[in-house]
């Protein structure tokens, strides 16, 4: 029979972990496992040999259920990490879009795989009568940045009665606001108490350094000072009528940039020949194609032509290739694509070609390589960026731990 052996730290956080814990720990540092092992070895009584390692008999069977992103329900990452177990117990792995359909599930056990139970929406809704009639668990790499983001949880743990008794209890709202804004938050010791008896900090000596570099590049300051200022859109020859519009095509005028294109270019030629890249846009993505062919075929490069071609790989809405095998390649990945749920061991280098708007995705687009089994030591880090003013307050929102809000930068 198949058996795991866990580490330090996955061992002492299944001994903390108790239904409704929230189970916070970095990307990368083996949360489904630990989840899994706490389900095997406490749920199901598994036995522990004395060489540490899990393999059973076990002394009840109980039903799981993991609701995980659609992206790791496909890609089979929570059926992998269950089959290394090598217990036959039933299993459903689903996504959040269908948590509707286990609502009535009774005695069984529930993993909820990422952070997505907040606001008071239909998944809110879907949670609350799941945990009722179910021991249950809930893994995040970033738990809550507001109290707001707790209540779910808080409700569904019994501290609160629903919703309203929170708001009720611990929120000041601002009177004078044209929508609900809390003006500050009362009795916050006790809601770090209640935040303290249900969070599971999973505390890890990473043997990774990280290397954060930033490459600052020119951008065309003429074309991004018309549609700001004009609000015009030069490709479509048309007036600007959104938000989200203007601030798309700023960030085009800003990232469309050959230069930015050809940095990236020489720095897999000359330092780092296995790289993964991130970006949002497809013309970017063109953009980086483009710029390499050329590059290739330069007739005045001080480079040997035998070491310019560099194998491209994609992933994205339109294609998902593998990882080359070659010595020199760049794989493309667009962030709603592949943020999350795989990770790459072939490669000590990321590169953010452009920012996300989410610092949640960054995080997780990030831990692509930064994993317990990496062979590297130290891992390098690159974030393309201008001195425009959507790039800047970009970098500031992601520096403060928080999400750009377009709307909030085009009032400023």
């Amino acid at each position: 029979m198949p058996c795991v052996n866990l580490m330090t730290h996955q061992r002492e956080a299944i001994e903390k972990l108790q239904s409704g814990s929230i189970l916070c720990a970095g990307v990368g540092t083996g949360k489904s496992i630990t989840a899994l092992g706490y389900f095997f070895m406490k749920i199901c009584d598994a036995v522990v040999w004395t060489d540490e390692a899990i393999r059973g008999p076990l002394a009840r069977e109980v039903p799981l259920f993991i609701i995980t992103t659609a992206r790791k329900r496909d890609t089979g990452e929570w059926q992998a990490e269950f089959d290394r177990f090598g217990f036959d117990v039933p299993l459903v792995i689903d996504s959040w879009n269908n948590i509707h359909k286990y609502e009535d599930v009774q005695g069984a056990f529930f993993i909820f795989d990422e952070q997505r139970v907040v606001g008071s929406g239909a998944w809110v809704k879907s949670f609350y009568r799941i945990t009722r009639a179910n021991e249950w668990i809930l893994l995040s790499a970033t738990p809550g940045d507001t109290w707001m983001d707790y209540i779910p949880v808080f409700v569904a743990n019994r501290f609160y009665k629903n919703r309203t008794e929170f708001l009720r209890r611990h929120a000041v709202f601002n009177r004078f606001a044209k929508y609900p804004k809390v003006d500050r938050w009362v009795e916050t010791g006790h809601l770090e108490r209640l935040r303290r008896m249900i969070t599971v900090t999973m505390v890890y000596e990473k043997k990774t350094v990280p290397h954060w570099n930033d490459i600052v590049v020119t951008y065309d300051k003429e074309l991004y000072d018309r549609i700001m200022n004009d609000r015009w859109n030069p490709w479509e020859n048309e007036p600007i009528e959104d938000i989200a519009r203007a601030c798309y095509l700023m960030r085009r005028a800003v990232n469309e940039n050959e230069i930015r294109a050809r940095e990236l270019f020489w720095l897999v030629i000359s330092r780092h020949h296995k790289v993964i890249v991130f970006y949002n846009y497809d013309y970017e993505l063109e953009l980086i194609k483009k710029t390499f062919r050329m590059m290739e075929e330069l007739d005045d490069l001080n480079v040997p032509p035998e070491i310019r071609h560099i194998d491209i790989a994609e992933w994205n809405g339109h294609k998902h290739e593998s990882i080359p095998t070659s010595e020199q390649w760049v794989y493309l990945v667009q962030y709603n694509a592949g943020a999350e749920g795989w990770n790459c061991v072939e490669t000590d280098t990321l590169i953010f070609f452009s920012q996300s708007y989410s610092y949640k995705m960054m995080t997780q687009a990030a831990g692509r390589i930064d994993r317990l089994n990496t062979p590297f030591v130290d891992l390098y880090y690159y974030v393309f960026k201008t001195a425009a003013p959507i790039d800047r307050a970009i970098d500031r929102a992601l520096r403060a731990k928080q999400n750009f809000n377009e709307k909030l930068f085009v009032k400023w």
